[in-house]
């Protein structure tokens, strides 16, 4: 019988590796910058053409290579970076596999130029596919360039599961950011489609941060240090007060690589006990430094998961150091529990009888049409009989009753008299009888119900209203949510916004949708939404019922306000006008049901 095993040729063997190695434009600006700071370069330049789907160039002023090095760096397992076994115990470089440049060759047409510092004429390959294009002599500046063009060209399965633009940037961006982060003595710039996304000169950590984040951020910085004969830990941690529900300022280092360990997160939460609401992230930017023998790096293709030595170890250090800094600097929760998704148009949203109303802001709710209103007998007929089953059938009604004062009539029963009015209960919520017992309402569900369902009509009809702002709003963000805003502007403007760009990373808000209120925060929402957005990118159908949800919660009617009997009717009209009108849009229930038979029972002895 024939032998049947045989070795791989080189270039399937490179397109496996590459599966693993480079799964996205991203990995392979990981890969190249990482070798950049390995070659001892102070200026690193990162040029980017649709996300990095048909361009990705990187420019350093390293080393360089030499002729014979630069065409074996595209070897697989060719590294300058370790010798034998035992150096994987010590390695301090980014790189050391030797796998990078072998399986971007695999999968993407590739033009090197790289020049040492002392020779005269530098050397340029092109090579695709794995194959040797061309090796000749040419003139460059010192240093390296690797253009990677048209990646996963020859897979094309692999290219066709990339995602929009947008998200391929975003992570580009990821990974750009992290290395800028742990090398703040370095210049890095970041391109994209011709314009300069970041220019980042060298600096200390805390000018790096704002660099990248913008200069908001430095209010929210604690800086923490300490310092033992084991490992050493240092960087910033966020201020409680600024925790938001989405990731994007949470960074790890251990001896300058960016890592993601779950078990050094729960550390730090554990030492936020009782400053967060619930599944809020406080930014942390951690630097680890540690004995490289006491950790193992290679135990993953990306590097990004460690083992540690003595994780229990690290776990205390981690939880001690950041109370410390939390204490040293005497910090306290300041932020309000109960409102964790929506926003208040408010100055404030307390519980005393004396706050009037603002229903009469929003005019759909305070003028009711009186087709609506008719159409919802039928609904209310069904409730006592079973809310399970709710229909909305079409009614040519001309006269103006609420959903209480029809039902009222057609029963015969006595719920005519001012007890069995709908009334508002420490104004937060509305009882409302029923012919089986009564309804317990939600104002503050029951109305960001309401809104969300006329925001999603509005934004699927375009026909959301305007009303412009006496005085426009700048809107300032960091680069990252510069460009996640400006994927969501259609979307946002279609909801009633006035939002244009206003120069770089700067927007203006002139207009806002007619629903809300002229003095809500419109800016608090803008960034609210782009933290949903970056919460949800990889699932874009769902943006513009986040959008939806997000300005419904803004807008919507807070607990604590007073409501006339008028409104309280207009709102249970339009609540079971709405075709879900069980939940909220993020799941509380608008009503809970009591029935008589099930009150009496809890009198019973």
């Amino acid at each position: 019988m024939a032998d049947i095993i045989q070795l791989l040729p080189d270039s399937i063997a490179n397109q496996i590796a590459a599966g693993e190695v480079i799964q996205r434009p991203a990995s392979a600006v990981k890969e190249i910058m990482e070798n950049a700071i390995d070659a001892g370069a102070t200026e690193i330049q990162l040029i980017v053409k649709e996300a990095g789907k048909s361009l990705i160039q990187i420019t350093d002023n390293g080393s360089g290579m030499s002729d014979t090095d630069a065409r074996m760096s595209f070897e697989r397992h060719a590294t300058s970076k370790i010798r034998q076994a035992k150096d994987l115990f010590s390695i301090k470089t980014m790189g050391f596999r030797g796998e990078a440049l072998a399986s971007i060759a695999a999968i993407a047409q590739v033009e090197l130029k790289t020049r040492k510092a002392d020779q005269e004429l530098g050397t340029k390959i092109v090579i695709e596919g794995s194959e040797v294009k061309s090796q000749e002599a040419c003139q460059c500046n010192a240093g390296t360039s690797i253009s990677i063009k048209n990646l996963f060209f020859n897979i094309p399965a692999r290219r066709n599961f990339l995602k929009a633009n947008a998200t391929e940037m975003r992570h580009i961006v990821d990974e750009f950011v992290r290395i800028a982060l742990s090398n703040p003595g370095l210049f890095f710039s970041l391109h994209h489609n011709g314009n300069e996304l970041y220019h980042l000169p060298p600096g200390n950590l805390r000018q790096r941060v704002v660099g990248l984040f913008g200069n908001k951020i430095n209010q929210k910085l604690v800086p923490i240090s300490e310092d033992t004969e084991f490992l050493k830990m240092e960087g910033f941690i966020g201020k409680p007060e600024f925790a938001v529900q989405s990731r994007g300022e949470q960074f790890f280092f251990v001896n300058n690589r960016f890592i993601k360990s779950g078990y050094l997160h729960h550390a730090l939460m554990a030492s936020y006990e009782g400053l967060l609401p619930e599944k809020a992230l406080p930014l942390y930017i951690i630097f680890i430094d540690i004995d490289p023998k006491m950790i193992d790096i290679n135990v993953h293709p990306t590097k990004q998961e460690i083992k540690f030595e003595d994780e229990r170890m690290l776990y205390n250090f981690m939880k001690v150091s950041i109370r410390h800094a939390l204490g040293q600097y005497s910090i306290t929760p300041t932020l309000d529990f109960d409102q964790s998704k929506a926003f208040s148009h408010r100055s404030s949203t307390s519980t005393s009888d004396s706050k009037e109303s603002s229903f009469g802001n929003y005019p759909a709710q305070a003028n009711p049409g009186s087709g609506l209103a008719k159409k919802n007998l039928g609904n209310w007929e069904k409730l006592y009989k079973g809310l399970e089953n709710i229909e909305v059938p079409n009614q040519n009604v001309t006269q103006h009753e609420t959903i209480q004062s029809k039902w009222t009539e057609e029963t015969g029963d006595d719920f005519a008299t001012e007890k069995k009015t709908p009334y508002q209960l420490h104004n937060r919520y509305i009882i409302s009888p029923i012919k089986s017992g009564f309804l317990l309402i939600d104002q503050q569900a029951a109305h960001e119900r309401i809104l969300y369902e006329q925001f999603l009509s509005n934004l699927e009809n375009q026909n959301q209203h305007t009303q412009a702002q006496l005085f426009p709003t700048n809107i300032n963000v960091n680069t990252q949510d510069a460009e996640s805003l400006k994927e969501l502007l259609p979307d946002i403007n279609t909801m009633g916004f006035d939002l244009k760009e206003f120069g770089k990373n700067s927007f203006i808000l002139q207009g806002i949708p007619a629903e809300c209120s002229p003095n809500f925060d419109a800016e608090q929402l803008i960034h609210q939404l782009l933290e949903q957005y970056k919460m949800n990118i990889e699932f874009k159908s769902n943006i513009k019922e986040g959008i939806a949800a997000t300005l419904a919660s803004s807008a919507a009617l807070k607990r604590g306000v007073k409501m006339s009997e008028e409104e309280i009717n207009s709102l249970i009209d339009k609540l079971f006008a709405c075709k879900e009108p069980y939940q909220n849009p993020y799941g509380r229930k608008c009503f809970l049901k009591y029935d008589l038979e099930e009150l009496d029972k809890r009198f019973e002895n």
